[in-house]
């Protein structure tokens, strides 16, 4: 059985472990056969193998420590060369890298290379649109560029793993990390998950200028009570399988190298300690075989979450769970306190060794053993190739969502207006263009709104800028008290002087001017980690703003920036356009630029449902049928219970129209495959580009099923006129699911319905039928 081969392995190499005793481990174990694991011509496994048989307690310890590295060399030299690290992240100096490496290959006994992480969210110095807004593209293979961009990168600089992709599923938008993933959809997320860990990975691990995927956070973190950060998670069997961990076990299919366990409970034992989570699912389940690592201080986080008694047990059981890796703060990682808790018998050898072996194959695939070192003359050069650039204007057009257009008001015509006031807090930010999760940039390259509409209008218009108002959180930022190498340092905040001379400003500029563009949003530190929100109101004053501007008659547009939905209502009503841009990176505002004077026709879909207000959520699209149907819009006293836009929606500067589905076949045999098929055809006068979308639902069986599920989808570009025809192939994963009270892989025999069309309100509608008996199936392997 492939998934625990690598524990296999380190049993076959430590025979007194095998045998369930610690006997023989106590001091330094000999170097046997050094040829062994410094022969390049055997496989990685095999290296590692012997590599292990040689190691100390003590340095099996240092391999499973990871220390973020806030500080000097000279701080961190004396812990790399005693041994008690095998991986550092947040240092990005490929000179630094390199003298680390050095003191880890020549001044250790083993000369073991460390394996450098980082927050590789959405780019490294080329920042992507947040993985939200990437999503919003609908366009895996895109987003397999974008994220090949961001390998190369890093790679350069000399790091080899990054801490992403984000898979977790996010149905509530309160919680500030809805901004790193991509959104409320298991089918959405998997395809984004396989695309991401392709363009970090490549083709294997130790692809030359890719890096080793971290998707993360396993498992379940996304569903914190009131979309609160870090709080508690209680998740049923069937939402786990069913809905939470499809992207893990599509990023597992691709081959990601790591996992990152999450910080919170899971019904009661923390994530980094949870044997179920990580070793019989992850593992039993997925045949996941690679190492697991902490999130930051999730292991030391036990004995806060009254799990553990002190550090020492903390290490103990979340390398008895199957977390391989500690990610630690320092000074001191609980993993130092391993070597001592074998010894006393808390922990068997064999446990450590199964953690800390395909830690080592990592490094050995990565080719770290023949070159730990980075060019750092070559690293200069990928760092700035334009082409880098390219990508991240094109993948920013292609996030672009168009949420209103009444009597075509965009695009908006060049040489209309000579005079364009591009206004708003975030319109000439070039932090808040970036987003959140996002340190090693070149700020004075990143190209915001009122840059972007500037260098499209050229000589042809006069365009200015003002803020208006100042967007700044009422309680400090939990990464206030770090300092993160890279990162821009927060503006001071207004005094109320400032604050209503810059109002003011903006409205003189607002009536002088022909056009206002007018940016709404998010500063980009309100999304992210420790971001959650408690309301999804625009923040400060920026509705009175637009109140001000709109009452003075002028055209106006607006261009949306967030990380998460937003309550929009009284903007809806009154903006005859509205963009939404998400945070769209390094060419951001050249992207926004292009799509307002029609250079390019958005074409990106939310890939989150979009609450009219916050009492609605969490609000989503493939929620069970009540036993009253038809009052299902009708759920609220006050209000609609249908949301502000649905899951799926977005607009575009042309039509189309789809035909029924047809399904060939009818019939879909167990083991077999149908085909069902629609006619796309661009009824308008632009080119432009439309997402089929491809949902089911099963009508009866062992379980009460989503009305809908997204099934398939594809992006299509079609010229005036053209036609399309475009097909989905469908077969036994399409619709399986996972039957709680059988507690295992199911297909019930029976009717389904299918529609394709332009959002989860589809309407083009046809049946197909599931042969069989009921039956348990075979699930993610």
């Amino acid at each position: 059985m492939r998934t625990f081969k690598l524990a296999t392995l380190a049993l076959a190499g430590v025979a007194s472990a095998a045998l369930g005793g610690n006997a023989g481990i106590v001091g330094q174990a000999s170097v046997h056969a050094p040829s062994a694991w410094s022969n390049p011509a055997l496989a990685p496994e095999q290296r590692a193998q012997a590599l292990l048989r040689a190691m100390t307690l003590e340095e099996k310890a240092g391999q499973v420590s990871q220390q973020f590295m806030f500080g000097a060399f000279d701080q961190f030299a004396p812990i790399v060369r005693s041994g008690k690290v095998g991986s550092l992240l947040f240092v990005t100096d490929p000179a630094i890298i390199n003298r680390l490496q050095k003191v880890a290959v020549e001044e250790t006994r083993l000369k073991i290379p460390l394996i450098f992480g980082y927050d590789v969210i959405h780019g490294f110095r080329t920042i992507f649109p947040v993985p939200i807004g990437n999503a919003a593209s609908w366009d895996p293979a895109s987003v397999e560029r974008v994220q090949g961009v961001a390998a190369a990168e890093a790679r350069a600089v000399g790091l080899h793993w990054a801490f992403s992709p984000m898979l977790d599923i996010a149905r509530d938008p309160r919680w500030g990390r809805i901004v790193e993933g991509a959104g409320e959809d298991p089918f959405l997320g998997a395809a984004m998950a396989r695309a991401q860990v392709r363009g970090l990975q490549g083709p294997a691990i130790g692809t030359p200028g890719h890096v080793i995927a971290g998707p993360k956070h396993f498992a379940g973190y996304a569903t914190a009570e009131g979309g609160r950060d870090y709080d508690s998670v209680y998740i049923s069997d069937t939402q786990l399988y069913n809905v939470i961990l499809p992207p893990f076990a599509a990023a597992v299919q691709a081959g990601a190298g790591n996992i990152m366990s999450a910080y919170m409970d899971v019904n009661d034992v923390p994530a980094v300690a949870n044997h179920w989570l990580l070793t019989d699912v992850l593992r039993g389940q997925m045949g996941f075989e690679g190492w697991v690592v902490s999130d930051a201080n999730g292991t030391k986080n036990q004995v806060i979450q009254n799990f553990a008694r002190d550090e020492a047990d903390a290490a103990v059981r979340s390398i008895a769970a199957g977390n391989d890796m500690e990610m630690s703060f320092g000074p001191a990682a609980s993993a130092e306190t391993l070597a001592a808790s074998v010894r006393a018998g808390k922990l068997l050898q064999a446990t450590l060794d199964r953690a800390v072996l395909p830690i080592l194959t990592a490094k050995f695939r990565m080719g770290l053993f023949e070159q730990p070192f980075v060019d750092e003359a070559a690293a200069k050069t990928i760092l700035s190739d334009p082409a880098h650039r390219a990508v991240a204007q094109i993948a920013a057009e292609r996030a672009l969502v168009l949420l209103k257009n009444d009597d075509g008001a965009l695009p908006l015509v060049v040489g209309a207006n000579k005079r364009v006031a591009v206004i708003g807090a975030m319109a000439n930010s070039k932090r808040d263009t970036l987003g959140p999760w996002a340190f090693q940039y070149d700020l004075p390259e990143t190209v915001t709104v009122f840059e972007g509409v500037r260098d499209r209008l050229g000589t042809g218009a006069t365009v200015e800028t003002a803020p208006g108002v100042q967007l700044k959180r009422n309680v400090p930022s939990m990464f206030e008290s770090i300092t993160i190498p890279g990162a821009a340092k927060p503006e001071p905040r207004w005094d109320v002087a400032r604050a209503q001379g810059e109002f003011e400003r903006a409205l003189a500029l607002a009536k002088k001017s022909d056009l206002v563009i007018l940016t709404l949003g998010e500063a980009e530190d309100m999304s992210g980690e420790g971001a959650s929100r408690a309301d999804l109101k625009l923040p400060g004053e920026q509705l009175k703003l637009f109140d001000a501007i709109a009452a003075l008659g002028k055209k106006v547009v607006v261009v949306t920036m967030s990380g998460r939905p937003l309550e929009l209502d009284q903007v809806l009503d009154r903006a005859p356009a509205i963009l939404h841009a998400w945070y769209g990176g390094t060419r951001g505002g050249t992207a926004v630029a292009r799509a307002l004077f029609g250079d390019v026709n958005p074409g990106g879909k939310l890939p989150v449902t979009w609450p009219r207000t916050v009492g609605q959520v969490p609000i989503y699209y493939a929620h069970n049928t009540t036993h009253s149907p038809k009052g299902q819009a009708k759920r609220y006293w006050d209000i609609p219970s249908t949301p502000q836009f649905e899951f799926g929606y977005g607009l575009s500067y042309t039509s189309f129209t789809m035909t029924d589905p047809v399904v060939g076949g009818g019939t879909l045999a167990p083991g077999a495959t149908i085909r069902v098929s629609t006619e796309v055809t661009n009824t308008g006068t632009r080119a432009g580009d439309e997402v089929v979308q491809l949902y089911i639902h099963q009508r009866a069986g062992r379980a009460s099923r989503p009305v809908r599920e997204l099934k398939g989808f594809q992006r299509i570009t079609l010229q005036p006129g053209e036609r399309r025809s475009v097909s989905f192939d469908l077969d036994e994963s399409s619709v399986r699911y996972w039957n709680g009270a059988v507690r295992n892989w199911v297909v019930d025999p029976g009717t389904f319905d299918v529609w394709v069309g332009a959002s989860s309100t589809a309407t083009s509608h046809a049946t197909f039928t599931v042969g069989g008996q009921p039956r348990v199936v075979r699930g993610w392997r």
